[in-house]
Parts: C-alpha cells; sequence; structure tokens
C-alpha cells in the first residue's frame, strides 16, 4: 500500500486543530458540510447487530421495513448493522453481507424506503477477524494473532477457536474485501456511506490493541507498526469511494467483557488520529460498546477533538440534555443512541415532543419491529 508509516511522526501529526463545524444547540439543526454527506438533522441511529438476515445472508424486506420506521421517526442517519464483508469474517448467526453484488442488490430496498423517509443510511462493514468461528468462516479465522480469544462466541456458544496470523501478503486481499464492498454498497445499493468497523476487538483492532497484537514484524511492536493495518485497509478504501461518503468507528475506550482503554492510550491517539485526517478520512464514530459514554467514548472524544476537524459521532448512552451539551461544547457534531431505537422506532420524534421512551428489554432482540 502506498503509506509510509515512517514518514507520520508524531512531531508532524500531532498538532492542534479548532473543530471545523459550528457547534449548534439543536440536535435538529441540520448538518451542512462540504466534508460530509448532508443530513437533516443531528440524530444517529446506531449500528447494532441483528441477525435477521435471509437465506444466502441477503437483506429481507422485514429489515426493510425495521429500518424504514427508524427513518419514518425522524432520525438524521441509520449506521446499519455489521455487515460481512467476506465469509471469513462471520462470527453471527444470519448476519447479513455485502459480499457479492447480489447482497448489495438485495440491500437496495431497504436504502429506498430509507432514503424515502428522509434519513440518510450508511452501511457498516465488518470483519470480526479471531471474534469469528470456523462454524461461520467455514475455514480458521484469521486475526493478527494465532492466539484465541477468551470466552465464548455468544452466538452458538462455543469457546474461540486459535486464529491464523495473517501474513503481510494476504493483508493487500483483506483490504480489497474492504474496498470491493464499499463500491458494491454505494454503486450497487446506494448506500450515502459506509462506515468501517475498526473497533470492538474485531479485525483491525486486533492489530491497533498491545493486548492482542503480538507479532514482530512491521504490523507489530510499536505505535506506528499496529496502525498500519487499518490504516492500510481504510487508505483502500478511500480510494474506492469519494472520502466524504466514508466514517471509521474506533473504541479506544470501551466495555466488552470489561472496561478497558487502549494500553498506551495517549501515545496511540497522538499518532492514528492525525495519521487519519493525513490519509483524508472525514468522520468518526467514537463508540464506547455497552459502556457509559461519560466513562469511555467522552473522555476519547475531549482527546480526538482538539487535533480533529473532520465530523465526530458518538453518544449513545446520552441523555437529551448531555447530547446538546457535547453539541454545544463543539465536541461531537452527531449524537448516537442504540437500544433505545429498538424499543422506540420514533424516538427523535419522541425527543422532539417532549415524549417518555420505551425502556428496552432484552426480549426485544428476539423480533425485528
Amino acid at each position: 500500500m502506498g503509506i509510509d508509516i515512517a514518514r507520520l511522526s508524531r512531531r508532524s501529526l500531532f498538532r492542534s486543530i479548532s473543530p471545523g463545524a459550528k457547534a449548534m444547540t439543536s440536535l435538529f439543526d441540520p448538518l451542512d458540510r462540504a466534508d460530509f454527506i448532508h443530513l437533516r438533522n443531528r440524530t444517529v441511529m446506531s449500528a447494532m447487530s441483528r441477525g435477521f438476515a435471509g437465506e444466502g445472508h441477503h437483506a429481507t424486506a422485514a429489515m426493510r421495513d425495521y429500518y424504514q420506521r427508524r427513518a419514518e421517526g425522524g432520525v438524521g442517519l441509520i449506521l446499519t448493522e455489521g455487515t460481512l464483508v467476506h465469509h471469513s469474517g462471520d462470527g453471527w448467526n444470519n448476519a447479513p453481507y455485502i459480499a457479492s453484488d447480489a447482497h448489495a442488490e438485495s440491500w437496495r430496498p431497504v436504502v429506498d424506503a430509507v432514503q424515502a423517509a428522509g434519513a440518510a443510511i450508511a452501511c457498516q462493514l465488518w470483519h470480526t477477524g479471531r471474534i469469528s468461528h470456523s462454524d461461520y468462516t467455514i475455514d480458521q479465522p484469521v486475526s493478527s494473532t494465532n492466539v484465541a480469544a477468551t470466552g465464548i462466541n455468544r452466538q452458538n456458544g462455543k469457546p474461540y477457536g486459535n486464529p491464523r496470523a495473517l501474513t503481510p501478503e494476504e493483508m493487500p486481499t483483506v483490504y480489497g474485501y474492504f474496498a470491493d464492498a464499499a463500491r458494491r454498497a454505494i454503486d450497487i445499493a446506494g448506500f450515502d456511506a459506509v462506515e468501517l468497523h475498526v473497533g470492538h476487538g474485531y479485525l483491525a483492532d486486533q492489530f491497533l490493541d498491545a493486548r492482542v497484537n503480538d507479532r514482530t514484524d512491521r504490523y507489530g511492536g510499536s505505535v506506528e507498526n499496529r496502525c498500519r493495518f487499518a490504516l492500510e485497509l481504510i487508505e483502500a478504501v478511500l480510494k474506492a469511494v469519494p472520502a466524504e461518503r466514508v466514517i471509521a468507528r474506533i473504541s479506544p475506550s470501551r466495555f466488552m467483557g470489561g472496561l478497558y482503554d487502549w494500553p498506551d492510550l495517549e501515545e496511540m491517539i497522538a499518532y492514528f488520529i492525525p495519521a487519519l485526517s493525513a490519509l483524508g478520512l472525514k468522520a468518526l464514530d467514537i463508540s464506547c460498546a455497552n459502556a457509559n459514554y461519560v466513562d469511555t467514548a467522552g473522555r476519547i472524544v475531549r482527546m480526538v477533538r482538539p487535533i480533529w476537524d473532520g465530523v465526530i459521532i458518538g453518544g449513545a448512552s446520552l441523555t437529551t440534555d448531555q447530547a446538546k451539551g457535547e453539541l454545544d461544547a463543539g465536541l461531537l457534531d452527531l449524537v448516537t443512541w442504540g437500544r433505545a431505537f429498538i424499543a422506540n422506532p420514533d424516538l427523535v420524534d419522541k425527543i422532539a415532543h417532549h415524549k417518555d421512551w420505551t425502556a428496552f428489554e432484552d426480549s426485544m432482540r428476539e423480533t425485528l419491529v
């Protein structure tokens, strides 16, 4: 790939950047920037895996109706559930794919319905790496390492198997899975944007995280080396589709089986975020998985904003007053909610009219309504 990581020194990249967008005081102000897609308001439905894809991992009419209801409820941007770029990254029952043109064509009715209701929609591109399972991948899972993840796969209840560490020669093929999926999402399915899942312990994060990445080659060890895989992957996608239509989801601080930060958090942020900017990336989704925003992603947003002038998406667990505060401070440009959208298809309408929200219950996972 074209990145020369050695040239991206911390001194040249770690610079102070003023927020590029004017702080907005309302969730209902449009987002209208030259470097990102236009949105009717600042609300975002976060990506949440549901597992209701049809035969052959195609999108279905039920999925169309599910996303359409949220769009009709007033949301500005929908981030789809994780959508697999290749079978080697599958670790979820009935997850949708965008690994072929036929997969992309199955998404077209979903996209058309959402856009007709006035919302934008981005396809989250996903490869789970060692968090997959051979029950789904057919072949041995791949990762930065050959060490298995601890615990069990939440879908089949089986222990994670030992992955196979990707060789440098194989990595461009993986980048191609993402780049091809991005092209299909934009050109065939008609998505407004794509979101690259670079967090939550999935494939790219398995290179970023020093607790997982035990490599001794140019993709492991130093901060620069551990960032290399993610940067090369993102570069490949930015060559395939316009930069203003690409989001990267990162999770330097999160709760997934325990609360934790990247071990070398400050050094990683100081290098990785400006390197993303240098590539031309325009939007970050700073996720905290199942954690409280204030304790996790909120800290990261405050570290990132001074060195990032692009769009920042985040929130997930905020009250509407907290969301307004993050917007007023210029910290967030777009505010996400997750499970609240499962329980409340009309969440944004409820926010606008000061109505009570229906509380999320685990039983709601069992249906797609």
